[in-house]
């Protein structure tokens, strides 16, 4: 694999990461990947594993999940074929599956954080803390939202999911998109790299081809429009820019328009099910 572009940890460490690209697979891989992965999440500064309005982005971020999360569960809606178990990989605070389950499904998660977790019972969602246990159930819509570039284990992970899901069952999958005008514009200083928490960095290509290995065809993908907007913000912050939040709207808007004419936005959802 060659070099890419070399990023840091603007969140937590400031350390520096460099992104190697498998040109067959058009996958990138963050390098080194720590030993000590947890670390990275211990900060108030990972948003997703917390509820926290306390700044404009975090009101921003949390305003946006809010609205997202009956678009999601719409999403799932289409695949059940009457068949309303789920299960969600990387549950973090609980909040998309506490919709899911006031709206019929038979819910279960999975959350590595313990922090996360404990906010994720308050609101009466006890996930568990690895795959592993969660037995030999089948569910008819696995979902990862923007959660298959943090497991460490890709293949693996990938193999043990599909156990889990029926013969015509559903997974659903989110991960930004390097391929967008907002990644290539920002270039290490793009907030999706997000090193080293995000260990993979997916094209449509790569989700194709690494699925396909696993008995996975695509049958859809549909863009994250928020996504490109949210991006570019904290893009922006990360570039020590004047006027972050007004330039990170006008080139959110601006990537979302070039995703229309090349189909490439911020972040995409893959709609994939057993070949």
């Amino acid at each position: 694999m060659k070099s890419y572009l070399k990023t840091k940890d603007f969140s937590v460490s400031q350390e520096v990461f460099e992104l190697l690209y498998d040109e067959e697979k058009e996958l990138m891989v963050t390098h080194p990947k720590p030993k000590n992965l947890e670390a990275y999440y211990e900060s108030e500064a990972y948003i997703s594993h917390t509820d926290s309005k306390q700044t404009f982005l975090e009101s921003l971020y949390q305003t946006v999940k809010k609205v997202n999360l009956n678009r999601k569960v719409k999403l799932a809606e289409g695949y059940c074929n009457g068949n309303r178990k789920l299960l969600d990989i990387g549950s973090g605070t609980g909040d998309f599956l506490a919709v899911a389950n006031r709206k019929g499904w038979n819910v279960a998660g999975v959350e590595p954080n313990q922090k996360a977790r404990q906010k994720s019972s308050s609101k009466g969602i006890d996930a568990r803390s690895t795959l592993d246990e969660i037995g030999d159930q089948k569910f008819q819509v696995i979902t990862l939202w923007h959660v298959l570039e943090h497991l460490p284990d890709l293949e693996t992970s990938i193999t043990q999911i599909n156990k889990l899901l029926h013969d015509n069952g559903t997974l659903i999958v989110a991960v930004p998109n390097y391929k967008s005008w907002d990644a290539n514009y920002y270039k290490e200083h793009w907030a999706a790299y997000d090193v080293p928490r995000h260990l993979w960095h997916f094209s449509k290509t790569a989700i194709e081809t690494i699925f396909s290995m696993q008995g996975f065809r695509l049958v859809k993908t549909k863009p994250m429009w928020f996504d490109a907007f949210y991006v570019s913000i904290l893009s922006e912050k990360y570039r020590e820019s004047n006027f972050v939040f007004v330039k990170g709207i006008l080139f959110g808007l601006w990537s979302n328009m070039r995703a229309m004419v090349t189909k490439e936005c911020s972040s995409q959802i893959y709609i994939l099910q057993k070949a």
